[in-house]
């Protein structure tokens, strides 16, 4: 799978395959040695060294063209994670692709992004599905951290969740990344074929510290429970 489409990328630089502008002067951003080799949200393995990136919404296997509008230089990449989870980012490169597009300097950089037309659909040999429903965080009511409409009365303790999923590895995945993170008391909780990933068990008085943490951590997008 990985050699085919070097190979269509390869044929895309060199061909000038025809694109549209699918948004401009938006904030790239990239990721690297601490989710190389993890679990992607389609199923693959993060591989840094790769031409892919993360987005919130455009199909899994999407091919993009990324341009630096600083610099004029640009990267056909490939969409196989979701993210970025942080306010004013529109995208994650690999770090193959940040170098390739020079920001790895500055961590991020100001794009165009474009969408390329010669390529429609994957292959049939990716690991996952383009219609396999993924629930994410994303997806999910966002609440403000300064939690204007919910009273933290003293004395109650309060669930946070930031993530719902289908299947199970890609909750272990983002559990993962929270217990590196160093929280404590993450938990899983299943309901109807749904796997949440939950901090529980934060006292009121803590709440809004572990919300800031987390966004910290890229996890923008919570909902919180009181516990019974």
């Amino acid at each position: 799978m990985k050699k085919t489409f070097m190979l269509l990328t390869a044929l895309l630089m060199v061909w000038g395959a025809s694109a549209s502008i699918y948004k401009s002067g938006v904030t790239a951003s990239y990721y690297a040695d601490k989710f190389h080799g993890r679990t992607t949200a389609n199923g693959e393995i993060f591989n840094m060294y790769g031409y892919t990136c993360a987005h919130k919404t455009l199909p899994f296997n999407t091919m993009l063209r990324v341009t630096n509008l600083a610099n004029g230089k640009s990267v056909i990449v490939r969409v196989n994670d979701r993210g970025p989870f942080v306010a004013g980012r529109e995208i994650d490169l690999s770090k193959a692709a940040a170098v390739k597009i020079g920001m790895t300097g500055t961590g991020t950089a100001k794009v165009k992004i474009e969408t390329v037309s010669l390529v429609e659909k994957k292959p049939a040999s990716s690991a996952a599905s383009s219609e396999e429903e993924l629930v994410t965080a994303e997806s999910l009511p966002k609440i403000q951290l300064e939690n204007a409409n919910i009273r933290l009365l003293p004395g109650t303790e309060w669930d946070i969740q930031v993530g719902a999923f289908k299947e199970k590895r890609y909750a272990e995945d983002c559990a993962r990344r929270l217990l590196d993170a160093g929280f404590i008391n993450v938990v899983y909780q299943k309901t109807e074929g749904i796997t949440r990933v939950v901090v529980r068990k934060v006292a009121a008085e803590d709440v809004e510290s572990t919300q800031q943490k987390l966004a910290n951590e890229g996890f923008n997008e919570q909902l919180i429970r009181k516990r019974s």
